[in-house]
């Protein structure tokens, strides 16, 4: 692969995981809209694997209380806090692997991967963030997630299987409404994409994993290494903006975005 095209693809995996903007819908784009190459999956397991290390570095004091709290589980302690939070995590990652097998299956996925798909989801689940971030009561703390709102937001987040949902932005949404504040929902909805890019990377691993080689090797590893340096900076970013900023930037982001690809789609 060129080298440009895997930087670009890096940076733009890494810069749009965490912000509500769709990082699944901007990877589809790219070959879409430019007429370059499919990355291919290999590529994709390799960015991904660099945003995930970028979230496990920002949250590590949250990510250590959780794997203690799942040896907790495991000794049958279910009411510490590391507990509480794994269970809720395990929980919210259920609801986005059935219905990622079921579209698998289904073959579905192919289908879901159109301009005009990413064009309506990106306007109208953008407009359903702006109601949430808006409208939504704040009345909660990040200490008062447990299984049932875990649940809910598990099933939020299983709506980013469509492309230009944006699995960060859907799992704000559905946080806004339950009644977290901004920083809070955006950090649970962060915790939350741990053990789905794990499962999501795992079941991608093992398709490529018989097509390896020195040359993917190579640019798998410039991959995630840009793609780690983009989503820390741009997690960093967020995650300071939003004790004094909305959402409102991302929305009228995504909302221009959807009505010109609507435009390109159906011109």
């Amino acid at each position: 692969m060129p080298l440009l095209q895997l930087i670009l693809l890096a940076l733009i995996q890494g810069i749009t995981e965490f912000l509500p903007i769709s990082s699944s819908g901007h990877l589809i784009l790219l070959p879409n809209l430019t007429g370059m190459a499919d990355q291919g999956q290999a590529i994709d397991v390799a960015v991904h694997v660099g945003t995930l290390a970028a979230v496990v570095l920002y949250f590590w004091s949250d990510v250590r209380v959780a794997a203690l709290g799942t040896v907790d589980l495991l000794r049958g302690r279910r009411q510490t806090p590391g507990a509480r939070l794994a269970l809720g995590l395990i929980i919210a990652t259920i609801p986005v692997v059935i219905a990622g097998l079921a579209i698998k299956i289904t073959g579905l996925d192919e289908a879901l991967r159109s301009v005009a798909v990413i064009g309506w989801t990106m306007l109208g689940f953008g407009l359903v963030l702006y109601w949430a971030d808006q409208r939504g009561p704040v009345h909660k703390e990040e200490q008062d997630w447990g299984a049932m709102d875990a649940l809910k937001m598990g099933l939020w987040q299983a709506v980013a299987l469509i492309p230009g949902t944006s699995r960060s932005g859907i799992c704000i949404t559905g946080a806004r409404f339950l009644g977290y504040n901004r920083h809070d929902a955006a950090k649970i909805a962060m915790l939350m994409s741990i053990p789905t890019i794990l499962a999501s990377g795992a079941l991608l691993g093992l398709e490529v994993a018989s097509e390896a080689n020195a040359r993917v090797a190579i640019d798998g590893l410039i991959g995630a290494v840009f793609a780690f340096g983009a989503a820390l900076a741009a997690l960093t970013l967020m995650m300071r903006l939003l004790r004094s900023v909305s959402f409102t930037p991302y929305v009228i982001y995504r909302v221009v975005l959807g009505i010109a690809l609507l435009i390109y789609a159906y011109a």
